[in-house]
């Protein structure tokens, strides 16, 4: 199968597509594969999918017109009235005969001044790709290779426009050909295309709608073809190879009604599977232990993975099942709706009317309570037909009605499953469906199929069956009554207690459910965006009592889980609650090497200690910066050192304050994370810098002034680009964090980062040992040079402030406090104590390097006696 139908296939299996194995784990897997005679690649799921939704595609019914061989009779004529083009766009999807060479005309536009008007021609090479030629008003573009003729579906998109007379060519989404000056007449006097004209599919006209010759046609499938009286952009093409229609200035959209075809012309309906989101899915090579990335849409073995308790579990289920809710729903349907073993390979074609029946059907039974108590095994079989219909794929013609019918379906059956008296099965299935939040998220993903049932005039759908329901608007919401899954809750369901555990975790505590559980998605043309959200909960009595709000985080393997993270309380009145609920960006993540999972409160704490500190930190160091240049302080390596780190440093801190605004907008938030790690790489290669400074101060280093600033400079800024450059041309896809503007923890992108940290944190408190030695010792020389016969406590107190000194100035440009960000895994106190430390790292630069610094005092000293003489 295709990584979605294998993952899909998993899923309904309540099973997970095979994720990359450990090391130790490869050798056994590859002898498995061995032994099953499987050879090359099979599918992989990402690590960090769980974060994510499922990877999905639009599955696009349409009529397909089959020219079997090259003819002089086959033909198709668009019956539609073309305007004068200034500009077009054209595209389709098409599957290219391989079995001839002979040049063939994909469509002709032809007009009484011209037949030659507008025309697509291609061909296949000796290479064996395809190549195609644009013809307007006569004039030829040469012919480009756009794709491999592998008897595949390809899209395709051709653009021109008469100003300049520009075109180009697309395949498959990327461009693959352009140029200017294609029937350009001159460069004051281009023409549009000309209206009014004919246009035929599959030949070349040779005659106004007419004098077709065999040697030029088509041969091969083509559908789905729309022309645009506009130059479409890139992402715009995008959009219309996913299937998607763009209706602002369409002058052709294909529909078999608009079409008058040749008799001999076969007109079939076929579903063509979109491209979606991710294209490129992992793989493992079998035999190599290798892992690499595949087109998703191959077919390719793949493996269902079980734990081992969840199997056992299912294989007892199975067992011990008597099979009387499946025999009663398969003999009322008069075929298989449940199969006999949750381990059946069949792979069932599920469509809205299949849907819709066996829905109704199970409901009828589950409603009448001819079963009234649900076996392990009868639960496990409703759930994988819940599945089975939420994976299911729309298709455009479809009866809005049936559809809206199958959303009431739905719901009733998800209400009666969390009836009661099936508590004790939902516990005795506790391994392989963690819980009845599985069934949170099967309706999360019904609600995402009503869309057809959204209209200008109809913004709203609601629909509800006891305590269970759907919203969708703009805002997907579902709400389930706390009494339809507190009976199924009440011994699992938990809520986090803090605990300074080492690891980060939490311990639980049983509570019961004290409202209805809500889930929203926030939705942007259908696709979910990532953005902050203000609730309104309106109390249904009025409440006095302390209110804690809890966030449910569902996950497919396992089934929930109660969390604060990401939302507060705002405001309580007796009538109702208003929440905020948001993922927030703090200092303390910029070390931190895995996710933790945090209280609101905790969360909060940490945001605003760091926009505070970050706030003062970058106000200090601009002032600083500011002084350094104003005050005309005499020029000195140590100070161009210092205005490169604070530059660095207070460039760093001020994205990071605002780095929460960039969440919602995908490229902008890359370009932020990217310059993040590039400023703070840059702060802390300046921070050696500044340590190997000291180190040629103390130590004698036999190399010139000017060659040790080009050293310098190479280091503070070279040395940050290339390590960013590596990191994105190696993990480009994998750069940034699912949740925040920063680093990925899920795929250890947070090493290119940690990692040279780490390494600049051991080199500085290495010079830093060997200066407090060096001042140490001085100071020690000095006593007893100075004040021999000074008492023990006077030696002791000078020691100690030849100690302090260096550290205290020297702290903050060497950057060790940065240590601190080592150790936020331990305790939340840790990172209080690292955001407090570093975010004011400006504040203390300031007052060392500029309030008490004898050369910028001097400097504003001379200042004042000048403006005084």
């Amino acid at each position: 199968l295709d990584w979605w139908q294998a993952d899909r296939f998993c899923e309904q299996r309540f099973a997970q597509l095979l994720s990359e194995p450990q090391d130790s784990e490869q050798g056994s897997f590859s002898k498995l594969l061995q032994s099953h005679h499987i050879r090359g690649s099979v599918w992989l799921k990402e690590r960090d999918s769980v974060l994510h939704k499922t990877k999905r595609r639009r599955g696009h019914t349409v009529p397909v017109l089959v020219f079997r061989d090259k003819t002089d009779t086959k033909y198709v004529k668009v019956l539609s009235d073309f305007p004068a083009l200034p500009a077009v766009t054209a595209c389709a999807h098409v599957q290219w005969d391989t079995r001839t060479q002979d040049i063939a005309t994909i469509f002709s536009y032809a007009v009484p001044a011209f037949i030659n008007e507008f025309q697509l021609r291609g061909f296949v090479d000796e290479e064996g790709f395809v190549r195609f030629a644009l013809i307007v008003h006569g004039h030829h573009s040469p012919y480009l290779p756009v794709f491999r003729a592998d008897g595949q579906w390809h899209h395709f998109c051709v653009t021109w426009q008469q100003e300049n007379g520009t075109w180009a060519i697309y395949a498959d989404g990327k461009r693959r050909a352009s140029a200017s000056g294609l029937c350009s007449v001159g460069p004051s006097a281009p023409q549009a295309i000309f209206g009014q004209g004919t246009f035929i599919i599959g030949q070349d006209q040779d005659s106004l709608g007419g004098t077709f010759r065999a040697k030029e046609s088509f041969s091969g499938n083509i559908t789905d073809l729309h022309i645009w009286q506009k130059v479409l952009s890139t992402e715009q093409i995008e959009k219309v190879r996913s299937c998607w229609v763009i209706k602002q200035d369409l002058v052709f959209g294909w529909s078999s009604n608009a079409l008058e075809v040749e008799s001999t012309i076969q007109a079939v309906t076929s579903q063509l599977l979109c491209p979606g989101p991710v294209e490129e899915c992992r793989v493992l090579e079998v035999g190599s232990s290798g892992f690499s990335y595949a087109s998703c849409l191959q077919t390719l073995p793949f493996i269902c993975r079980y734990s081992k308790d969840a199997y056992w579990q299912l294989k007892r289920a199975q067992l011990e099942s008597s099979r009387s809710l499946a025999s009663r729903v398969n003999t009322l349907a008069v075929r298989t709706v449940i199969p006999d073993s949750v381990f059946t390979t069949d792979v069932q074609d599920m469509n809205l009317s299949v849907a819709l029946d066996a829905l109704d059907i199970l409901a009828t039974v589950l409603r009448e309570g001819e079963v009234p108590l649900l076996e392990p095994s009868d639960l496990l079989a409703v759930l994988r037909l819940l599945k089975q219909v939420s994976d299911m794929e729309i298709q455009e013609g479809d009866e809005l009605e049936m559809l809206e019918q199958l959303g009431h379906y739905y719901m009733e059956v998800t209400e009666l499953i969390l009836e009661e008296q099936n508590t004790g099965t939902w516990s005795s299935i506790s391994q392989v469906i963690r819980g009845p939040m599985a069934v949170v998220e099967l309706c999360d993903r019904m609600v995402s199929l009503l869309v057809p049932l959204l209209t200008p005039e109809r913004t709203k759908i609601t629909i509800q069956h006891g305590n269970i329901g759907l919203r969708r608007v703009t805002v997907k919401n579902m709400w389930f009554g706390y009494s339809s899954l507190q009976r199924c809750l009440s011994s699992t369901s938990a809520v986090p207690q803090d605990t300074a555990a080492s690891a980060g975790g939490q311990k639980y505590l049983s509570i019961a459910v004290g409202t209805a559980v809500i889930s929203s998605t926030l939705l942007s043309d259908y696709q979910e965006i990532s953005t902050s959200v203000s609730y309104r909960l309106q109390h249904r009595v009025q409440v006095i009592s302390m209110l804690f709000l809890f966030l449910l985080h569902v996950s497919p393997d396992a089934g929930g889980m109660w969390s604060t993270a990401g939302c507060s309380v705002v405001l309580t009145l007796p009538d109702s609650t208003a929440c905020f609920c948001n993922h927030t960006t703090n200092f303390a993540i910029l070390l931190q090497v895995y996710e933790l999972e945090r209280t609101t409160k905790e969360e909060f704490t940490l945001q605003t200690l760091t926009f505070i500190g970050c706030g003062v930190s970058f106000c200090a160091l601009i002032v600083t910066f500011i002084l350094f240049l104003v005050v005309r302080v005499p020029k000195s390596e140590r100070t161009t050192v210092h205005k490169n780190l604070i530059f660095a440093l207070a460039a760093g801190e001020a994205l990071l304050m605002f780095s929460e605004l960039a969440k919602t907008n995908q490229v902008l938030c890359f370009m932020v994370t990217a310059f993040l790690h590039l400023f703070f790489m840059a702060a802390f290669s300046w921070m050696l810098v500044e340590g190997l400074l000291l180190w040629s101060k103390v130590v004698a280093v036999n190399m010139s002034e000017g060659r040790r600033m080009k050293f310098y400079y190479l280091t503070g800024w070279g040395l940050p680009v290339l390590i960013v450059g590596v990191t994105l041309a190696t993990s480009f896809n994998k750069y940034v964090a699912a949740k925040r503007c920063w680093l990925n923890v899920q795929t250890n992108i947070i090493w290119a980062f940690v990692g040279p940290v780490l390494f600049i944190l051991a080199v500085n408190t290495f010079v830093l040992l060997r200066v407090v030695t060096v001042t140490v010792a001085s100071a020690r020389r000095r006593s007893k040079m100075l004040t021999p016969n000074s008492s023990l406590e006077s030696q002791i107190g000078t020691q100690i402030w030849a100690t302090a000194k260096p550290v205290l100035v020297l702290l903050p440009v060497l950057g060790l406090t940065w240590v601190c960000g080592v150790l936020v895994h331990l305790s939340i106190v840790w990172a209080y104590v690292f955001i407090v430390l570093n975010s004011l790292q400006g504040l203390y630069i300031f007052l060392v390097y500029a309030i008490f610094n004898s050369e910028v005092r001097n400097a504003i000293q001379r200042m004042k006696d000048k403006k005084k003489a």
